[in-house]
């Protein structure tokens, strides 16, 4: 028996939401609920997922896709505490077993089907990096890189593969819309793809995008989708807004009346169109049922104070497609949003490590302050500032973990392991052995891929001379795949010697080798740990760009991408002006500029307590070698027009000489003169 009470914390839209068709005949119509920034958004699809679970739902029949791991983790220990309180018992954690990304979620359904849908179980999963090594091995192939004209680089390649398959849209549309300069290649990139496509095949390995655009392939068959779809009764989707066609196209096979579905999501924060997001998803999404899905708004906001939000209502309240709502609050204040005028984004930087320090002094830690900005290039001045002034800082959007060339070379040892026909493994592992060069490496790869028993080839291969003392080491870790996650510290002991070796800071790479090995640990099986640590990676401690005492607290720098989902109590937002957001970059059609409008909504809806435009009047703008840089004069960002302007403090700021400087200015000298006259 259920105990009263565990929705008592939710306000009226919440429980509304919460409570949406559950015990009543059936499963629950199509819902989506739009949460505001703020709003409660997780806690109120932690309470469904309870209120569900309350109600006699069965856990091991419920689907719940995230856009994290991490978040699928929180998202499941809020679902164990509310069923706590609400049943005296806690249901089992492990029972919601399918909570997680959609793309852990695919990979999943992959394996399980795999000999049923074309695909060997043991497929590997590429990364981006590997992926575009693949695809330059496609490209060389083809004759590609050696073209009269500049072919594009194997990065940008994937970039436009990746589109392709993500948003659905035909490749000369991908190529006007988002890479006009590779038009002129169409054909030559068809030709590319489809080698890829044959590569992967060829080495049993599915990359990123793979995982979504297969089981949207087996979803197309009426047979498999409502096989697949009969698994779950109750289907719920996190942040809606960032998903793309492919995502959308899969959920609505799952559940194609829409019945047990409950999407969440804030259009005003869909910013990843870069990723192939589109918002239509969540705006079409009522119509897409028949008859119309239900719509629960979340407005009212825990985090901001009132005037914050009113300036963030007005900046969306603009928007040319939206669902209509106000975000509101109990928390009333008489500090309004800053905008501050200066001169340059130094004097920009300046003030904001000003107010930063002062906060500081008055108890705000730097961790509870964030600057923000559109690119991480915006950054520069203000890190160079906060160097000046030893403000330790951390900077998000750095490096992640399977960036690092020493995790990369461990996990394809691993890789290779388990798949020998991964030849972007293969290349990878082998040339870390002195003697073996990319023609060696092919030669012994060629022979792995015509063998039964690779293994066997392995061990009888005779290898390159200089190669031969490490051999013997090497096919004992290749040996290790049956057994896990010993297998892990066998090849993590083969490698050492060659990070030693390849590496001046070997001993920092050392720790990451161990926590790797650690984290192997919590995994059933190579298998699962591929394919998590691929598909979400952790980040890496390298991720700090500065170097913060250990018992002291930093400020955060993040691009708005990164930042979304975090609060802090204080947030700067770098450079508020034309040309940076929207960036230059993003003005091409409407919808690149609604997402921009989207970017400045959600940089303003960070802030708990106090919010700071930057203005500068002249910023600089790289031209990337032509002609040197280049200042613009800087106009305030068209997303806040004159009108909105009551909403904002606005001053303007200019800097007090530094300590020391008095009088007038010096007179003019010409050093180089002086120097020249040395020598004289």
């Amino acid at each position: 028996m259920a105990e009263a009470g565990y929705l008592d914390t939710l306000n009226d839209n919440q429980r509304a939401a919460v409570e949406f068709g559950v015990g009543a005949e059936g499963l629950p119509p199509p819902l989506l609920v739009i949460a505001g920034a703020g709003s409660g958004k997780t806690m109120t699809l932690a309470h469904r997922v309870a209120h569900l679970l309350v109600n006699g739902a069965d856990p091991q029949r419920i689907l719940l896709m995230t856009f994290s791991r991490r978040a699928a983790t929180e998202l499941t220990r809020r679902v164990e505490r509310i069923t706590a309180k609400a049943m005296g018992k806690g249901v089992v954690a492990e029972a919601l077993s399918w909570a997680g990304t959609f793309h852990a979620i695919g990979a999943r359904i992959l394996r399980e089907h795999a000999l049923s849908i074309g695909l060997h179980p043991d497929f590997s999963i590429h990364d981006r990096e590997d992926s575009a090594d693949l695809m330059n091995l496609c490209r060389n192939g083809l004759g590609f890189s050696s073209t009269e004209r500049r072919f594009p680089a194997k990065g940008t390649c994937l970039a436009i593969y990746s589109r392709a398959v993500n948003s659905g849209d035909p490749l000369d549309e991908v190529l006007r819309d988002h890479f006009p300069w590779c038009a002129e290649w169409a054909e030559e990139l068809k030709q590319l793809f489809g080698a890829y496509v044959t590569a992967k095949q060829e080495q049993n390995v599915l990359d990123y995008d793979d995982l979504l655009l297969a089981w949207a392939e087996v979803m197309s068959d009426e047979g498999f989708a409502a096989h697949i779809g009969g698994a779950w009764d109750h289907v719920l989707i996190d942040e809606y807004q960032d998903t793309n066609r492919l995502q959308a196209r899969i959920l609505m096979a799952l559940k194609p009346d829409g019945r047990g579905l409950t999407v969440v999501g804030d259009d005003a924060q869909s910013i990843y169109a870069f990723r192939a997001a589109t918002v239509r998803n969540i705006l079409d999404f009522p119509d897409a049922f028949s008859p119309r899905a239900d719509v629960i708004t979340l407005d009212r906001n825990y985090r901001s104070t009132q005037p914050i939000l009113e300036a963030a209502n007005a900046v969306i309240g603009l928007a040319r497609e939206r669902y209509t709502k106000n975000l509101w609050t109990t928390r009333a204040s008489d500090a309004r949003p800053r905008i501050v005028t200066v001169a340059t984004e130094a004097d920009q930087a300046r003030h904001f490590v000003d107010r930063i320090l002062e906060d500081r002094e008055t108890g705000t830690r730097l961790k509870d302050q964030a600057v923000l900005f559109r690119t991480s290039s915006h950054s520069v001045q203000l890190e160079a500032e906060l160097t000046r002034r030893n403000v330790p800082y951390v900077k998000f959007g750095g490096l992640k973990f399977l960036d690092s060339a020493h995790v990369k070379d461990l996990l394809a040892v691993l890789r290779l392991a388990r798949n020998p026909r991964d030849r972007v493994a293969g290349f990878r592992v082998l040339q870390l052995m002195p003697g073996i060069g990319p023609k060696a490496a092919g030669r012994i790869l060629d022979a792995l891929d015509l063998a039964a028993d690779p293994l066997t080839v392995l061990r009888e291969i005779p290898p390159p001379a200089r190669a031969a003392a490490d051999w013997p080491a090497f096919v004992e870790a290749m040996a290790a795949r049956a057994d896990w996650p010993a297998g892990l510290g066998l090849a993590r002991a083969w490698y050492e010697p060659h990070l030693d070796r390849l590496h001046e800071d070997a001993e920092t790479r050392h720790a990451d080798l161990m926590q790797l090995e650690q984290i192997a640990a919590g995994f059933p099986s190579a298998e699962a740990f591929l394919t998590e640590l691929t598909l979400d990676p952790p980040d890496a401690t390298s991720d700090r760009a500065g170097k913060p005492l250990q018992d002291e607290d930093y400020l955060i720098l993040s691009t708005i991408h990164s930042a979304k989902g975090q609060e802090w109590r204080s947030v700067y937002l770098l450079n508020a002006v034309d040309g940076c957001i929207p960036s230059d970059l993003g003005t091409g059609s409407s919808h690149e500029l609604e997402e921009e409008r989207r970017l400045l909504y959600v940089a303003m809806t960070r802030a708990k307590d106090h919010l700071t435009l930057g203005l500068p009047l002249r910023f600089y703008v790289s031209q990337q070698g032509r002609n040197g840089d280049r200042h613009v004069y800087a106009t305030r960002t068209r997303f806040i027009p004159k009108a909105m302007l009551g909403r904002f403090e606005q001053v303007t700021w200019s800097p007090l000489p530094r300590p020391g400087a008095t009088g007038p200015a010096p007179q003019r000298i010409d050093v180089s003169a002086r120097m020249r006259q040395m020598w004289g």
